[in-house]
Parts: structure tokens; C-alpha cells; sequence
């Protein structure tokens, strides 16, 4: 199944049904009187967070999206039947926005979450509403209230604890296959990874997802590359684990590249935790991984971790390391949605 994130789709609620003009024509019945029905109410269109799904590939092929209208009312006060609504069913994880691209409709965080995000329109009176002591048949009647339509983007943010970044060839998937189930591609050019993946990492009898996606390059957020939109995909993330390659020329430069390609997109990924390893141990010498590491604690400010993705080697201490940090941010989430339920502010350690 092609991986898809994103997706613009029209939606268009139904619209209501008119109201009904009649009378009560029985036979021995004296003045019968108006007894026109109301009009049917139109479908909502309701997005649904379903399991099941992890891509909005099923929004490439149907963009279009139309509630049934209200039917029209009818004699004897017979409302119209309502129209049926609508359901956009979309994996956890989406967000629903305006067609501004900004502002937020709805955010898809658990399963079974629904918002509807176009009410149906209401239907028009029938003229048995306006029946009065002073006009005894009246003949108005109200048409039915138009449905909303409008235009939302779809977009797809994956449910990670922790979220892999770093240059081109940077030994990220690599990573991701050697210590999860995953088999993402792996090859010796830039860009191999063109979609984002998840893994499920089992260590010290606990469980955290990681996710992987495309390689950034300098300008990442001007267009560069495939762009920087992917790190959407890391921003739920408890903890962001930077890989540098230490066989490049300058694993410094590398480093910054990034934090400067973070910055510049925002989404708080700049603050983020952040764990910084070296990998590629294996094709260095002892004296090039002692210089290399180093340097890189000195422009960091923080211990930095020595890995080998295909000999294995240093990823213990680094699973370790980043399952602490996934602990943490675990907890604070937990203190925070405790406060939200009762409507309080949770205390953030500074």
C-alpha cells in the first residue's frame, strides 16, 4: 500500500428538506385546516478515528465527498425523512484542517475520537407552523436551510515515542531495521527512504515505537531534498535521536545542518529532547571515533554515544538512554492529561 500523508478533500454537507403546503380535504371534516409537514434535516459529513489504518491513501482516488439532502416534508404533518450522513474514516494520527492550511479542525490522537466537521442544514417549516387564530390558511412555508461546503486538508502525523533525524545515508534506517521487525530500504545513495516508517523496539521488557523519515540536507526547509514536511512526522515525539555519520568530512557541520533545518521549521522540535550518536563505528579507526566524538561533545554540550548499526555495537547504552528519556515523556503526558481533567495547569520541570 502507497504511503500517503496528505490529502485535500471537498466536502459538502445535505441540505435541508422544504416545507410542505396542504390542507385537510376529508370528507366530513369542516374547515380542516393546513397540515403541511416540515422538511427532512440534512446528513452531516462526520470524520471517525478507526484502527486499522495507517496511510490516507483511500483520499487520492475520491476527493469529493456529498452528504444526502433532507427530503421535503408532506401533507398530514409528515416530516421528511432526514438525510444520511457521511463518514470520512481516517487513521490515528490525522489532523483535519481548514483549507488555509493552518487552522486546526480536529486532531486524531486515540481511536474512536469523532468530530463532525459539516452540519447537515435544518428543513424549512411547512405551512401547518403558521397556522394562527388570525390566518387560518396560511400558505407559507419556509425552503430548507443549504448545507456547508467547503474544502480540508487531511494531514497524516505518526504516533511515535521516539523520532530518528538526520543527513542523507546517515545509517537511520539502518538503525530502525537492526533493532525493530521493520524493513525499510536500505542503500548506499541519498534518499533511499522516501516515506516515513514506524518500528516497534523491544528492550529491558519494554516496548516504544520509533519512527524513520527521509534525510534532511541543508535548505531542507526552503524546498531542498524532499523538503522538510516529513518532520511533521516527529513532532509527537518524546525524544528526537540525531544520527551523524562519522565517516564524513565534517560530522560537526553535520550536526548543525540539522539543528538548523529544526529550527527553521519550528513545531517546538528545537526544544525537544535530543540524544546525538555517532554512527558507522565499525568503518572508523579507534583514534578518527575518539576525535569525531569529542569534537561533537564539545559543540553539543552532552555525552555523545559511539554505535554500529551492523556490528551491533554501543546499542544497549543507546536503547537504554533513549527508553529513560520515552519514560519521562510518558509520565509528563500523563500529568498533563491528569491536569486537563481537572481543569488544571501541569508543572513542567524547566
Amino acid at each position: 500500500m502507497k504511503f500517503l500523508d496528505q490529502a485535500k478533500v471537498h466536502i459538502k454537507s445535505g441540505d435541508g428538506g422544504g416545507g410542505c403546503v396542504s390542507f385537510r380535504r376529508e370528507a366530513f371534516i369542516e374547515f380542516g385546516g393546513p397540515d403541511g409537514g416540515d422538511g427532512g434535516r440534512g446528513g452531516d459529513v462526520i470524520a471517525i478515528c478507526v484502527d486499522g489504518l495507517n496511510t490516507l491513501i483511500d483520499y487520492r482516488y475520491q476527493q469529493h465527498f456529498k452528504a444526502q439532502a433532507g427530503r421535503p416534508g408532506a401533507g398530514r404533518q409528515k416530516t421528511g425523512a432526514s438525510g444520511e450522513t457521511i463518514v470520512l474514516r481516517l487513521p490515528v494520527g490525522t489532523q483535519i484542517l481548514e483549507d488555509d492550511q493552518e487552522t486546526l479542525i480536529a486532531d486524531f490522537t486515540e481511536i474512536g475520537q469523532e468530530v463532525v466537521i459539516a452540519r447537515g442544514g435544518d428543513g424549512g417549516f411547512g405551512n401547518a407552523r403558521y397556522k394562527s387564530s388570525t390566518n387560518r390558511a396560511p400558505r407559507k412555508i419556509l425552503p430548507g436551510w443549504p448545507g456547508v461546503e467547503k474544502s480540508i486538508w487531511l494531514r497524516l502525523k505518526l504516533i511515535a515515542d521516539a523520532g530518528l533525524v538526520g543527513l542523507p545515508n546517515a545509517g537511520k534506517s539502518t538503525l530502525l531495521s537492526t533493532v525493530t521487525r521493520a524493513r525499510p530500504k536500505i542503500a548506499d545513495y541519498p534518499f533511499t527512504t522516501l516515506h516515513p516508517g514506524l518500528g516497534v523496539v523491544g528492550f529491558a521488557d519494554q516496548e516504544f515505537v520509533l519512527a524513520d523519515i527521509p534525510g534532511l540536507i541543508e535548505g531542507a526547509h526552503e524546498g531542498a531534498g524532499l523538503g522538510d514536511r516529513f518532520l511533521g512526522h516527529v513532532e509527537r515525539c518524546g525524544v528526537l535521536l540525531h544520527l551523524v555519520d562519522g565517516t564524513q568530512d565534517d560530522p560537526v557541520e553535520a550536526y548543525r545542518t540539522i539543528r538548523a533545518e529544526l529550527e527553521a521549521y519550528g513545531g517546538g522540535l528545537a526544544d525537544k529532547p535530543e540524544i546525538v550518536a555517532v554512527t558507522k563505528s565499525d568503518a572508523m579507526d579507534d583514534g578518527t571515533a575518539e576525535i569525531v566524538t569529542s569534537f561533537l561533545e564539545e559543540e553539543i554540550g552532552a555525552p555523545v554515544q559511539l554505535i554500529s548499526s551492523v556490528a551491533r555495537d554501543g546499542l544497549d547504552p543507546l536503547l537504554r538512554m533513549l527508553l529513560d528519556q520515552v519514560r519521562a515523556s510518558r509520565a509528563q503526558e500523563a500529568r498533563e492529561q491528569q491536569a486537563r481533567d481537572h481543569g488544571e495547569v501541569a508543572w513542567s520541570p524547566l
